[in-house]
């Protein structure tokens, strides 16, 4: 894909205007499906396009929301009709055809501007940022909704977020952006278990990743810390060997903690915060200064002040370097 030409919108957003042909690029090509589409007006990309705040017209019906980008193309009506139906039932969204936006929810307006997208037979869906304007519940039901909708089109959809979350459940893969910049591509679980960088193991998970400052020295595999104390875990072969005597950032998700019943090989945790979710419960601790934060069953985390007995599953643990960030890679 080229590089969109400079403007004081979000790179992400840029990004998409430039692939539907409304913003000019300076440089490279835009191929879709075989075909440079680069040069061609945006009507005759076949994209269609889900904005942020849902661009309805107010005084149209949503049965005529939908019907209108098929109408500018003349589409008969008995095809019209016939698009429209499809769309309405996909989204479930049958019973609102005779209302206008201004009598609808946010969630069913949403539901409303994807059916006027997917009406159209288009090559590729873009999506930026959709569900940004829905309260927190509404979004996991689109997310189940769009998520849906992708594996009965069989589409290629292009969504744009700042919500991980959307990020992770959505995407078959994701391309993480920093000032337009790419920092890592692949599948949602490539870059939650092997991240690229410190940007992307902090971006992703909630609680994000710890990182801990730590030594590697003398040949041995065990962790020290800066104040000179080791830490009782082995730093697994394949990444020792990759790993000259040094500074590192040790990377450790909050799951990757586990209870450690005899004690043997394990940290000692006081704990200084406790937050329950119901199944699970997060505590935090400090290691040297650091706030660390372990994920355990609801019952595991004791009470504020108490200390625990932690392991850590050091093979699903990463490595950083300080200085660039980049991620230690196995020999």
């Amino acid at each position: 894909m080229g590089t969109p030409s400079t403007t004081k919108r979000k790179p992400a957003a840029n990004n998409l205007r430039s692939i539907a042909g409304l913003e000019e690029i300076t440089s490279g090509d835009i191929v879709l499906g075989g075909r440079a589409i680069t040069n061609l007006a945006p009507r005759d990309r076949n994209i269609a396009m889900v904005f942020q705040s849902y661009a309805l017209y107010p005084y149209l019906s949503v049965f005529e929301n939908v019907a209108f980008g098929l109408r500018a193309r003349k589409m008969p009506q008995a095809e019209i009709d016939k698009k429209v139906g499809w769309a309405a039932e996909l989204l479930h969204i049958g019973d609102y055809l005779k209302r206008f936006p201004r009598e609808l929810s946010g969630g069913q307006r949403q539901r409303v501007a994807i059916g006027r997208a997917i009406g159209r037979d288009a090559d590729l869906f873009l999506f930026d940022e959709p569900l940004s304007n829905l309260d927190a519940k509404l979004r996991d039901g689109m997310r189940e909704e769009i998520k849906r909708l992708h594996q009965q089109l069989g589409k290629t959809f292009v969504y744009v977020t700042h919500d991980q979350i959307e990020a992770m459940t959505l995407a078959e893969r994701i391309v993480l952006l920093r000032e337009g910049v790419i920092e890592q591509l692949g599948s949602p679980l490539d870059l939650f278990e092997r991240p690229a960088n410190t940007f992307v193991a902090g971006f992703l998970g909630s609680p994000s990743m710890n990182v801990i400052a730590v030594k590697v020295e003398e040949s041995s595999s065990r962790l020290r810390l800066p104040d000179g104390n080791l830490l009782p875990f082995d730093v697994p072969d394949q990444i020792r060997t990759a790993m000259p005597d040094g500074d590192y950032m040790w990377g450790v998700r909050p799951e990757h903690f586990s209870r450690a019943e005899d004690g043997k090989g394990a940290i000692s945790a006081r704990m200084e915060i406790v937050q329950p979710t119901g199944s699970r419960a997060f505590g935090t601790f400090f290691i040297e200064g650091t706030h660390v934060v372990a994920e355990l069953g609801a019952h595991e985390v004791p009470q504020v002040g108490a200390s625990i007995a932690l392991s850590v599953a050091m093979e699903r643990t990463s490595f950083f370097h300080p200085d660039s960030g980049q991620a230690v890679k196995p020999a």
